[in-house]
Parts: structure tokens; sequence; C-alpha cells
């Protein structure tokens, strides 16, 4: 097991969200979660505080199954795998067991940090050209929706290795909450009503998924009940013979069968392509364990998720570019320009450098070094902007302001991830991504399992990025596409200060940034921090804006300097937990985004 001790040399005082702003959030029964008769689904709330643990997801059924373990005597590993696996039920089109995802873990008693990569990997047949046909590179439309996209799902296995290495409690009884919600139904919202008819034209083409998600043909209705009782099977599966069936058993040969030959509806004129997944895919498919990616910054410990994802190299990288800026004295204007240059330079550096590390010799030790750091800041100036796409710098000679070859652009990922963060009474804290990849993922279902299939390989570049440069992220046998995923945990003195991450795609690179900056830099409430308003700047030409930044004098000012800006009306959807000085536990969700996110604790402080 990889594992990686925080420096205890440098420290901060924990950043601590002032109690009174928050006392009106906490008179809400919701953020205790449910009793165990509720009739209703929990409400949702952005923030609770409170002891006894901490739950922060996307989704209040979800939270709710985190909180139940946590009540009964579960840790923190125990409750993200139950959150999980309620995402899988409420947020189908963002998780679940036919997807993967990335883990992080801190260990109060040890006080270590350590890391799972549960990333999908390519079939062992794939080559480079696994998205290339006649010469060309498929539509991106043709390859999403295909069995070519899918690749061996890491979810289960992540959730057996993280109960087995941390977990206090079985796998089928962490499963039970999220079982219960998928045999009797969750509440329809908008945000999965929405979700469902931008996906419907490719839904209906496969009659599973059509059976599920379209019931009578069309989107279900906002306030309805839906019914998974073929994941509830599933998972019953899951609890009585553990994740071999999916690496050995029933449910991995449906899945097989379903990518090789993806069941579409004869009337339908859709052609999707087959996949070369095998049952020698799943059964030598194993979770990978390794040291997190960490940096100092302001004193704090900041722990990521090293490649596969480029979350914690680019995040780190940007923090380290940063460092020597005295951010919390700058106006905005110059904060957030400062942000984006540094966003900018680290994507430049991540879209060369970052693939799979046990195919590509990745410069994790480089591209995370204050020197190599202070060698790309020197390019920031204050009075003018970059021009993107950034050519990337060189972690191995560190010359100051140098650049090295083409610049290699920022290519599309899928943006509808989901993100948890739990932590208990004795102080553990679990930071955990998952992910199908798009809204959907394939839009495939496998038949009487209830689950949708993942469309993660279209992560890789499907040709090089730039011609004649090596492209790190190309598919290859058994190989595991780059991720932006950023699952952080941030210690203060060697214990847990704050912990947070997103969905979003490449995104969530920039939203943990900027969160973690509003939090440590400009002092925000953890739940402000998440709240303000985004601005992503990816290497590209124009930096992305939501509206509260669009519509904000800041912009002008900006674009006064050089900055080119366009609309996105939302980035990335974050969860958190803190630790605050008197031993309470502050969850975290978004205020708006996606319908506003669901913090909850065990025992709510009044």
């Amino acid at each position: 097991m990889a594992l990686a001790r925080p420096n205890t040399r440098r420290s901060l005082p924990v950043l601590a969200a002032t109690a009174a702003l928050l006392a009106g959030a906490l008179s809400s029964p919701a953020a205790a979660g449910p009793g165990p008769a509720a009739a209703r689904p929990p409400g949702k709330s952005p923030v609770a505080v409170g002891y006894g643990g901490a739950v922060a997801s996307v989704d209040a059924d979800a939270s709710a199954a985190g909180i139940e373990v946590l009540r009964k005597g579960g840790n923190a590993v125990d409750a993200a795998v139950a959150t999980a696996a309620a995402l899988g039920v409420t947020e189908p089109y963002s998780a679940g067991i036919g997807g993967g995802g990335y883990f992080v873990h801190y260990d109060a008693k040890s006080g270590e940090v350590s890391t799972l990569d549960g990333r999908e990997k390519a079939p062992l047949s794939a080559t480079k050209d696994l998205f290339v046909e006649k010469g060309r590179p498929l539509p991106f439309a043709d390859a999403v929706t295909s069995g070519l996209s899918v690749g061996t799902p890491g979810t289960p296995a992540t959730w057996d290795t993280a109960l087995r290495t941390w977990g206090s409690r079985p796998l089928g009884e962490v499963l039970r909450p999220a079982q219960k919600i998928a045999r009797d139904g969750f509440t329809v919202d908008e945000t999965f009503r929405h979700q469902t008819a931008d996906n419907q034209a490719r839904f209906k083409d496969f009659p599973a998924t059509a059976k599920l998600f379209l019931p009578g043909g069309k989107p279900p209705a906002v306030g309805s009940t839906l019914k998974n009782p073929d994941l509830a099977r599933t998972y019953d599966l899951l609890a009585r013979q553990g994740v071999d069936a999916v690496y050995r058993g029933a449910v991995g040969r449906d899945i097989v069968r379903t990518v090789r030959k993806p069941p579409v509806d004869p009337a339908s004129r859709r052609v999707a392509r087959p996949g070369d997944l095998t049952e020698k895919d799943l059964r030598s498919y194993a979770v990978r364990t390794q040291a997190p990616t960490r940096v100092s910054y302001r004193g704090l410990d900041v722990y990521g998720i090293a490649p596969s994802s480029s979350g914690g190299t680019t995040v780190g990288e940007a923090l380290n570019i940063l460092e020597n800026s005295r951010l919390s004295r700058l106006d905005r204007t110059s904060y957030l320009h400062r942000y984006i240059e540094a966003s900018r330079i680290a994507f430049a550096d991540r879209n060369r450098w970052v693939g799979d590390p046990a195919f590509e010799k990745v410069p994790v030790a480089g591209l995370t070094s204050q020197r190599f750091a202070d060698a790309r800041a020197c390019l920031i100036r204050d009075d003018a902007v970059l021009t993107s796409p950034l050519p990337p710098g060189d972690p191995s000679g560190q010359e100051p302001c140098a650049m090295r070859g083409a610049p290699a652009p920022t290519p599309y990922e899928g943006e509808h991830t989901t993100h948890l963060t739990v932590a208990d009474k004795w102080g553990n804290v679990v930071a955990y991504t998952l992910t199908i990849e798009q809204t959907g993922g394939s839009g495939i279902t496998v038949p009487g399992r209830g689950f949708l299939l993942n469309n993660e390989l279209t992560d890789f570049s499907f040709t090089p990025v730039s011609p004649g440069v090596h492209d790190p992220n190309l598919p290859g046998p058994g190989k595991r596409p780059r991720s932006s995923v950023s699952p952080t945990i941030v210690l203060d003195h060697g214990r847990p200060a704050f912990a947070l991450g997103s969905p979003g795609g490449a995104t969530i690179i920039t939203t943990v940034l900027q969160t973690l900056l509003n939090h440590v830099d400009r002092k925000m409430p953890l739940v402000e921090a998440i709240a303000a308003p985004r601005a992503s700047q990816r290497n590209a030409v124009a930096t992305e804006l939501e509206p509260g930044l669009w519509d904000d004098p800041v912009r002008e000012r900006l674009e006064a300097k050089g900055h080119v800006f366009k609309q996105n009306p939302e980035i990335g959807a974050a969860t958190g937990v803190q630790r605050l000085p008197d031993g309470r536990w502050l969850a975290a969700a978004e205020k708006t985004r996606r319908g506003g996110g669901s913090a909850m604790v065990v025992r709510p402080a009044r």
C-alpha cells in the first residue's frame, strides 16, 4: 500500500467557518438526515455542522445513506462506499458500478494519506488506433454511444479494495441503503428529468435503457418515483457473492456480452460499434494503490491523486506557481488574473506530460516541484495576458520562463461525474470522485442488471493532439485514459483541515483549485468558497466564466488586460468537509449548481 505522511514542520491554523453564519442553515432537521421511518425523501441543505461524522454529496438520499452507516458505527470508508452505491441509483448518469473513479483516504491513527486508482482500463487488445477508422479519427458522437468506448469498470473493485483495506463493515452491509433505494424508488427532481431529456434521443435506441429511464417512452415526470429493481438485485448479488460477480461471474459475462454486441432496438437506425472487452479483461483488472501527490501551500499539506489522473499534479503545480503571490492582499481583478494564468500554465504542462504511468514516463516529481513552478511562474505578468495554446515547460530542465515544443491543447472530457466527501467521529476522511464519463455514459444499460456502462475510453486522445509530438494519452492495451479527477485532502500540522472535490471533466481541476484558493487565500467559509462563481482556463484562447462573473464588472477589468472570455452556464458541483477547531465537522455542498447539494452530519449542533 502506497502511503504518504504529512509534513508537520510548517503549520497554519485550520481555517474555520463562522458559526454564526451557519446557525440558520443548521436549524433544519435535514442536516441530520431522515429518521429510520422517514416517509419522504430527505431535504437538502448546502451546509451542516455537528458531531459524529459528516457526508456531503450532490444527492440527499445518497448523503443519508452514508449518514445511516456512520450512525450504526461504520467509519468514513464504509460511509463513502454506501454513499457511492446510493449515487449509483439516484445519479446513474454520473456514476455506478459500470464506471470507475479515484479514492483518497486519510487514516486518523497513522496520519497517513493513501490513494486508490480505480480508473477504467482499455481492453488488452486495444491499440493506439482504437478510435481511428480508414485513417481518420471517429466522430466523437459515434465513439461515445458505442461498445468501443467502454473501459473495464473499476468501481466495484475500488469499493472492495477500500473496504478490505480500511473499512469496518462488509460490502453487503454498506450496500443495504442503496439496495433499498433501488427497490423502493427515489423521487425524480428537475435535474434528473433534464438530464434524461437531454439523452432521450440515444436512450430510446437501447431497449434496456429506455425501459428503465424512459417510462412510457418519455422522461420521468418531476415528483414521480423511479424504481430500479434490476439494480437492487445486482446489489444483492454483490452482497452475497462479492465483486467476483462482476470480475469472474454472471454480471461480468453480461457486461462483456453487452459491450461486444450492443443491444440496439431493431427499429433504430443507430449504428453502435461493438467493443472488444473480454472476460479476461475483467479477470485481470486490479485497482492501483499508489502514493498521493503532495505540495505545501501556505504551510498546509495538499494531497491529491497521482497519474493516471492529472488532477493532483495540475492542482499542485498551479498552487506552487501561486505560492509566492500574496493573493489575500490582491484586489479581485489581480487575484483572478493570477489564478487564470496559473491554470493556463499548469494545463499546458499537464497536456504534454501526463498519461498512464504504467505506459508513460510521467515526471510527477518535476511537475509538483517548487523549483519547476518558479521557473514557470515568471511567465506571469500583471500588465499582460499569456497567449494560448501555451507551449509546455520541461520539468527536467526547469529553465526560467522556457517553453518546450509545440503546445498541446486540452481535449474534450465529459463533465458529469460526481464527488462525495466523508469524515467520521474518529477523524478519518475520504474524498472520492467516481464517474461513467459524460452524462449517461455510453447510453447502454446492461440488460437485467440496472446500470449504465461508461464511455471513459473517449478520454483518450483519438490521435496525437499536436502532430509530430509524443502524446502520452493515446490508447494502448490495458491502458488507463488520463483523467482530470481531483479528490483532495488538506492537512494542517498533520491533522485534517478540509477535503474537497468536484465533477466537471477538465473543469474539475480549476473548480478544486479555485475553491481551495477562495477558502485559504480569500478567507471564504467553505460553503461560500464552493458557491462563488467560477472561471475555468485550460490552456485555451478563451476562459470560461459562469454568469456570476460574466455579469460582474471584474470581467471588463480583466478584458482590459487582454483576457478573452466565453460563458459557461455551470462549472462543477463541489462538495467538501472541514474539521473545526472545537472538534465539530462541517459538511458543505453546492447551494444551486445541479439543483443544490446535500450536506449532513450525524448529530447537528444546535
